[in-house]
C-alpha cells in the first residue's frame, strides 16, 4: 500500500513539474513573440513614416526583390538607419539583462547590475579620456576618433574586474569582498572621470555628459554585429553554469557539497558578465536599470530556475530596451531622446521599492 502510494506521489509530483516547466516555456513563446512585434513597431516609427506593412515589404524585397515593389528611400531608412538600431536594441538589452542575472546570483544581492562591480564608470573613463585629451591606449593604431574611443571605452570597462580579480587573489572571492571591491573601484573611476570633465572645455564636456547618457544612435551593422558575436560566444558558458547558479543560491557550503567550484564560478561569472556589459557599454555608452529590472520581472513570472531564467531576462531585457528606444525617438518629436535617461525613469521606481521591500532571502 505504501509502495503504490509512494509510486502515485511521484507521478503526481512529475506531472505538476512538467505542467510548470511547459508554462514557462510558453510564457518564454509568448515574450519572443511580443517582441517580435515590438521589434516591427520599432521599425516603422520615426521622423519618415515607415508603416509596418512598408517595414516588412522592405525586409522581404532585400530577398526576394520581384515579389513587392517598395521605393528606394524606404528600403535605405529601414535597412541602414532602422534595422542595425532595432538589432543592437535586441542584443544589447538581452545582453545586460543576463549580465545581471549573473551578477545577482554571484553576488547574492537583489539590487546587484551589470554595473555593480564599475564596468559603467570605467568605460566613462576611458571615452571621456579620448574626448576630453584627444588620445588614450592605442593612439598610433587607431585612425578614427571614434574607434579609438570604443577601444578605450572597452578597455577602461574591464579594468575595474580584471582589478577585482587581482583582489580576490589575495583574498578569498565571497561576494561580500566583490561588492566592497567594485564600489572601490566604481569611486577610483567616477574620480579620474570628474577629473576629465574639470580639465576639458565647455564642447569636450558636453560630448562627455551626452555619450554617458547611453544611446541606440550610433548603431550600425558592423557594430551592432560586434555585439552580437561577443553576447552570443558569452552565452554558451552560461549554459553550462546554469546548474551550478541554482547551486549557489542555496549557500557557499551547500553548492560546495553539491560539487560546484563556488570562486571559480564566481569569478568566471563575473568576467563573462563583465565582457557582455563591455561590449555593449563601449558602443552605447551607459544604459541603466535594464540589468536590473528585467531580472527581477523575469524572476517573479518565471521563477529562480536559472535555466528559464537567464533565457527569459534576456528577452524582457530586449523588450525593455527595445521598447524605450521607441518611446525616447518618439515621445517628444522631433526631438530625441538618449534611451539612457527613459530607462533610468523607468528604474528607479523598481529600485526603490527593491530598497523598501528588501527582507533576509535566500540569496
Amino acid at each position: 500500500m505504501e509502495i503504490g502510494s509512494t509510486e502515485n506521489n511521484a507521478e503526481e509530483s512529475e506531472h505538476h513539474y512538467d505542467e510548470f516547466a511547459s508554462k514557462k516555456v510558453s510564457f518564454i513563446f509568448f515574450s519572443l513573440i511580443l517582441l517580435l512585434a515590438v521589434a516591427l513597431i520599432s521599425v516603422s516609427a520615426g521622423s519618415e513614416l515607415v508603416g509596418p506593412v512598408d517595414a516588412l515589404k522592405a525586409i522581404i524585397d532585400r530577398f526576394f526583390p520581384e515579389i513587392f515593389e517598395i521605393s528606394h528611400l524606404k528600403s535605405t531608412i529601414v535597412w541602414h538607419l532602422r534595422l542595425p538600431r532595432v538589432f543592437m536594441g535586441v542584443i544589447a538589452g538581452a545582453g545586460l539583462a543576463i549580465a545581471g542575472v549573473v551578477m545577482q546570483n554571484i553576488l547574492k544581492n537583489p539590487l546587484a547590475s551589470p554595473y555593480t562591480l564599475g564596468v559603467a564608470s570605467g568605460a566613462g573613463f576611458g571615452a571621456a579620456l579620448v574626448i576630453v585629451l584627444g588620445s588614450g591606449l592605442g593612439y598610433s593604431f587607431f585612425l578614427t576618433q571614434d574607434l579609438l574611443l570604443v577601444f578605450n571605452a572597452f578597455i577602461f570597462s574591464l579594468a575595474p574586474s580584471f582589478l577585482i580579480i587581482g583582489i580576490t587573489r589575495i583574498k578569498e572571492a565571497d561576494s561580500s569582498t566583490l561588492v566592497l571591491a567594485g564600489i572601490a573601484m566604481m569611486y577610483l573611476f567616477s574620480a579620474g572621470l570628474s577629473l576629465l570633465q574639470y580639465l576639458g572645455g565647455e564642447s569636450e564636456v558636453t560630448a562627455v555628459v551626452y555619450w554617458l547618457f547611453g544611446s541606440l544612435s550610433k548603431s550600425n551593422w558592423i557594430n551592432t554585429g560586434i555585439v552580437a558575436v561577443v553576447t552570443l560566444v558569452m552565452l554558451i558558458p552560461l549554459v553550462f553554469w546554469t546548474w551550478d547558479f541554482n547551486a549557489l543560491m542555496l549557500g557557499d557550503e551547500t553548492a560546495s557539497s553539491l560539487g560546484v567550484d563556488v570562486e571559480k564560478i564566481r569569478i568566471s561569472g563575473m568576467v563573462v558578465a563583465s565582457l557582455i556589459t563591455a561590449s555593449a557599454v563601449s558602443f552605447l555608452g551607459t544604459i541603466g536599470f535594464i540589468g536590473l529590472v528585467a531580472p527581477h520581472i523575469a524572476r517573479i513570472i518565471f521563477g529562480t530556475d536559472h535555466r528559464f531564467l537567464i533565457p527569459s531576462s534576456g528577452l524582457l531585457g530586449a523588450i525593455l530596451l527595445l521598447s524605450s528606444d521607441t518611446v525616447a525617438r518618439t515621445v517628444l518629436y522631433p526631438l530625441v531622446l538618449p534611451v539612457g535617461i527613459l530607462t533610468s525613469f523607468l528604474g528607479v521606481p523598481l529600485f526603490l521599492y527593491l530598497i523598501i521591500k528588501r527582507r533576509q532571502k535566500n540569496w
